[in-house]
Parts: structure tokens; sequence; C-alpha cells
């Protein structure tokens, strides 16, 4: 005796009609959200090259200009702000990168008392809010005379970025295998021999991705910039930016023009560490 199959729901055509309906939707789905995250930086970049008094027009470009990119870097402080920003940067990313690798690789590799605590507090610290943060963080750094000091800005961004940096760092370290270490200690390297000479390679991927946030998370900071730095000479470039727009003075095509000539190191930075940068999070997260 034959058993008769269970008939099929849904003819194919049926089918393939959903399936080009879903994938219609989520192509326009994508492409609005594709105009949505573009259309901010476009606008920006539009305005930037209007005169300014066109800088509230709907429309594009009618008359072209420089004025505002001549005004920002011949008649204010920005390239002040600009070496202020990329010694801050600079010396805060070389730190913060060296500082999340060497974290991560202890906690990684050895087990010491209180690792666990440790890594409870990196990840504990990243919970609190910036607004929480500056009042202590300003007195703390008023008593140590580091207030209109770049030391003093460099110390608070490893605050942000280290943390979450040596847990990413740790994840990538956990991938790479321990024989590698112990060839190192057979060839009679020390533990910090073998994590320079041989691990420390291995781990560029995550060593672009650490370089990468820490670099961002100092060169786009604006709440810490502005509390404890003042005087136009000392500002960073996130603190500049307030000077054209603020309760006295209302200068938005300055002020797009600064924020433009801000975007391109870090668009350079991100082109430069993007080969690496899919690898080294994806690496991160794939033990805890």
């Amino acid at each position: 005796m034959t058993r008769t199959p269970p008939a099929r729901t849904g003819t194919p055509r049926k089918r393939a009609e959903r399936s080009r309906l879903a994938s219609a939707g989520l192509h326009l789905t994508l492409a609005v959200a594709a105009v949505i995250a573009v259309f901010p930086p476009l606008w920006l970049l539009v305005t930037s090259f209007k005169p300014r008094n066109d800088a509230f027009s709907t429309s594009l470009v009618t008359h072209f200009t420089l004025a505002n990119y001549t005004h920002v870097v011949a008649d204010t402080e920005f390239l002040t702000w600009f070496k202020n920003s990329v010694l801050i940067v600079g010396v805060t990313t070389a730190l913060g990168v060296f500082l999340a690798a060497t974290t991560g690789y202890a906690v990684s590799r050895f087990r010491f008392p209180g690792m666990r605590p440790l890594m409870w507090l990196l990840l504990i610290t990243q919970m609190f809010p910036v607004a929480v943060l500056i009042v202590p963080l300003y007195n703390l750094l008023a008593g140590l005379g580091l207030l209109n000091q770049p030391a003093g800005l460099v110390i608070t961004y490893l605050t942000i970025a280290v943390p979450f940096c040596a847990w990413m760092m740790k994840g990538f370290f956990d991938t790479i295998p321990v024989e590698i270490d112990e060839a190192g200690r057979v060839d009679g390297l020390n533990p910090f021999g073998t994590f320079w000479r041989l691990v420390l390679p291995l781990a560029r991927p995550g060593l672009a991705v650490t370089g990468f946030y820490t670099f961002v998370t100092a060169w786009a900071e604006v709440a810490y910039a502005s509390a404890f730095m003042t005087g136009e000479e000392n500002l960073t470039l996130a603190g500049g930016l307030q000077t054209f727009v603020n309760q006295y003075t209302n200068d938005w095509g300055s002020m797009t023009a600064a924020a433009v000539i801000i975007a391109v190191p870090a668009a350079l930075v991100f082109a430069f560490a993007q080969r690496h940068l899919v690898a080294g999070l994806t690496a991160g997260t794939t033990k805890g």
C-alpha cells in the first residue's frame, strides 16, 4: 500500500514571488539606511563650500567658495589646535596600544591572584558615563597640576581606551597557540621577550583595531577636552570647534569647514588600518 505524499503549501511561483518581495524589501531598507548614514557628512561637506549667508539654504552649492577654509586656517588658532591634537593623540595611541597589549597578554597567558577581579574592574570602568567622571577627574588633575596640560588629557583618554582594548586584546591573544610561548621559553627568551618577538608580530590585526579605537577616542572626544583645557592656545580640535558656534557666535560655515578638515586624518587612519580591522575584531571575540 503506497502512502500519499503530504501536500506542499504554496506553489513554486508563490515562493519565488515572496523571495523577490523579501529581497526588494531588504534592498530598500539598506538603501534608506545608507542615505540616512551618508546624508549628514555629505551635507556638512556641501555647506563648507557655501558662503556664510547661504549656510542654512537647502539648495546645493550655487556660489562655490573656499573662503571658509581660508578663514579657518589663516584667521583662527586652528593650526595650534591641530598641533595640540596630534601631540595628544599620538602619545595616547602609542601608550594605549602598548598598555592594552601587555595587559591583554598578561591576563591571557598568566594566572595570578586578583586576575579575575582585575578583568571585572576593567569592564566596570566602562559603565560610568562621562558626565559622572568629569568632576572627580577634574579634581584629581587639579590636585596633580595637570589641568591645561597635554599629559592630563593623555591620562584621561587612556582611562577610556585601555580597559576596553585590554579586553579585546585578551580575546585575540587567546586565539594564538600557547605552543609559541613554550617554544620561546625553550629558546631562552624571558616572558617579555616571548611577547615582544614572537607573539606581538602575530597580533597585528588586533593591534590595528586597538590603535584605531584609541586614535578615534582621543581625536573625536569633546567633553574632557572642553572641561580640562582652557584658552584657545591649549584647545584641541574637538574643543576648538565649539568656538565657531556658541552663545556668542554663529559661524556655521567655518565650523563645517573645520569639521571636514578634522575628518580627513581619521579617514586616512581608517583606510590604513582597514585591512586589519575585520580580522582583529572577529579574532578578538572568538574566545573569552
